[in-house]
């Protein structure tokens, strides 16, 4: 069984120990469960352990896992309930835990035999019993995505829009106006995503007010704080689309429009000071009933007269069958607003030549090559550089085990063709790992980057924050780099289908590019953000 290191042990009998009863157990949640406890990173039928103080009644800690996690995750979160545990708790031991799992009772008296604490099973938790009680009460209260009487017909109409994917003739700047007239809505706007190919879906402004501010705050904010601060401050309804839980996650967030019945709709709202809801009220889902019918209807009619970038003056008036009676009907007016989208592109355009965004291109490395950090022994890097077919050479003084080196594996023809990609832009400047984020999902990344020469930037790896094995090789490039003042090496290596993948050997090895580590301070991008699939900016 495994025990706690004695050092752990004796950090933890240095805590305070307070007569009070703790509850601990570990229970399986719902969907809804799940959403509300708020691990959107967690998958599915995830397990939710809780340590609460029972005599005060207070949560100290809490864990989502995965339903195959072992035992020793629950004493991990018991762990932090002492030493770190949730406002307004302070570091503790407990006089005495109950637990009403007794194989969990078993494991808990191995692992903290020396901690001086009364185990003990129960057949009730009442504390927890009622947190899990109120999670069970909050799901049932909250109300369902879409009205029942609405909800068949609007996810009719998302497979019709998404069949017509106006996301490849118009762009989100290219606004259709809807004159409602109905459920306090006068006049909608709608901008339609995915012409990037990065999220679809559609938003409905309540006002271009609301549309235009936006998208200036959107140009201008560079930090996901306020990127998220400007998502929030919009005023719409929106319906965007959710691709289909896949094995491999793609490359970058998005979903290809090519089986819209694969696509899940998610309908909601958004407003200042709401904030964000995925699920329409009654008034609101026949708003969103209409438009929708209305859009497909004036898409069917006009969409030829959208090709080659063209958006001329259209309208078109449509009678559609009230959704609030069956028996009359609403008329709804759709039109393009030309003059509105040469006044967006005006003024991303007057943006993008303000900032002049550094564009970091996806264009050198080929796809599924194997890259990694690590360090080439000297002796290695003696016997390379005579070896090597392309040479780039730095004045150095050999300082600790080895040169810090990126390594990137492919096949020959595309190992020749990444060298002959550096050469043309007068050999390799630097080697720099930059922060990144996506505005849209939140997601950040380290941004792996090589300088041409020439001052172009070149992708060659994103890397999560979230990597640990990435984080450990960080350091010791870090360290590698720093004993070497500065410099460092890319080694373009063959061989990525035979016996030598991940491990090349030194007749691999076809191009050794000594070179310099550039800090973020040195390249000054800051930040970078996804633009395009295969761009990222700042």
């Amino acid at each position: 069984m495994t025990t706690l290191n004695p050092s752990t042990c004796r950090r933890l009998q240095k805590l305070p120990q307070i007569p009070s009863v703790w509850e601990g157990d570990r229970r399986r949640l719902s969907d809804g469960e799940q959403a509300l406890v708020g691990d959107a990173d967690m998958p599915p039928g995830g397990e939710c352990i809780l340590w609460v103080d029972g005599s005060q009644g207070m949560v100290r800690a809490m864990d989502m896992v995965s339903p195959d996690a072992g035992t020793e995750v629950v004493v991990r979160t018991l762990l932090r309930a002492m030493e770190h545990p949730h406002n307004p708790g302070t570091p503790a031991r407990p006089k005495k835990i109950v637990v009403r799992d007794r194989e969990l009772l078993f494991y808990l008296r191995g692992a903290l035999q020396e901690l001086d604490i009364t185990l003990d099973y129960v057949s009730e938790l009442p504390l927890i019993d009622e947190i899990f009680r109120g999670l069970q009460d909050a799901v049932q209260a909250r109300p369902p995505q879409l009205p029942e009487e609405f909800s068949e017909q609007l996810a009719d109409k998302a497979v019709a829009i998404c069949k017509d994917a106006p996301w490849e003739v118009l762009a989100d700047h290219q606004i259709l106006s809807f004159e409602v007239n109905q459920w306090d809505v006068d006049i909608l706007y709608a901008s339609i995503m995915g012409m990037l190919g990065m999220e679809y879906g559609i938003l409905f402004y309540r006002s271009l007010d609301s549309l235009q501010r936006f998208r200036q705050q959107a140009m201008m904010e560079s930090s996901l704080e306020q990127m998220q601060a400007a998502f929030l401050s919009q005023d719409c309804l929106f319906m965007t689309f959710e691709p289909p839980d896949e094995e491999t996650p793609p490359r970058f967030p998005g979903i290809s429009p090519a089986s819209p019945e694969d696509m899940t709709p998610v309908f909601g709202n958004l407003h200042p000071m709401e904030g964000m809801r995925s699920f329409l009220y009654e008034d609101e889902a026949k708003v969103m009933l209409v438009c929708l019918e209305a859009m497909h209807r004036f898409l069917q009619q006009h969409r030829q007269k959208f090709s080659n970038d063209s958006f001329p003056a259209i309208s078109g008036r449509y009678k559609l069958s009230n959704p609030a009676n069956a028996t009359s009907q609403i008329t709804i007016k759709v039109a393009t607003m030309p003059d509105l989208a040469e006044d967006l592109v005006g003024l991303d355009e007057e943006e993008t030549d303000t900032f002049r965004f550094p564009i970091v291109e996806d264009d050198w490395v080929p796809d599924n090559s194997f890259i990694s950090l690590g360090m080439l022994p000297w002796s290695l890097v003696k016997t390379l550089r005579p070896l090597a077919k392309h040479y780039q050479a730095q004045d150095l003084t050999e300082a600790g085990d080895g040169l810090p080196v990126v390594m990137i594996q492919t096949s020959q023809p595309k190992a020749k063709t990444l060298i002959q990609a550096i050469q043309t832009s007068g050999g390799l400047k630097g080697i720099c790992f930059n922060p990144g984020q996506n505005p849209f999902t939140g997601d950040r990344f380290e941004i792996g980057i090589l300088q041409g020469m020439d001052s172009t930037l070149h992708l060659f790896g994103e890397f999560s924050e979230e990597d640990t094995v990435h984080a450990s090789a960080r350091k010791k490039w870090d360290q590698r780099c720093k004993k070497m003042k500065g410099i460092c090496g890319l080694i373009v290596a063959k061989g990525l289908t035979g016996a030598s993948r991940g491990n090349p050997q030194l007749k691999d090895m076809v191009g050794l590019f000594e070179t310099h580590s550039l800090t973020v301070q040195e390249l000054g991008l800051g930040t970078l953000q996804i633009h395009a699939p295969e761009d990222w900016i700042l």
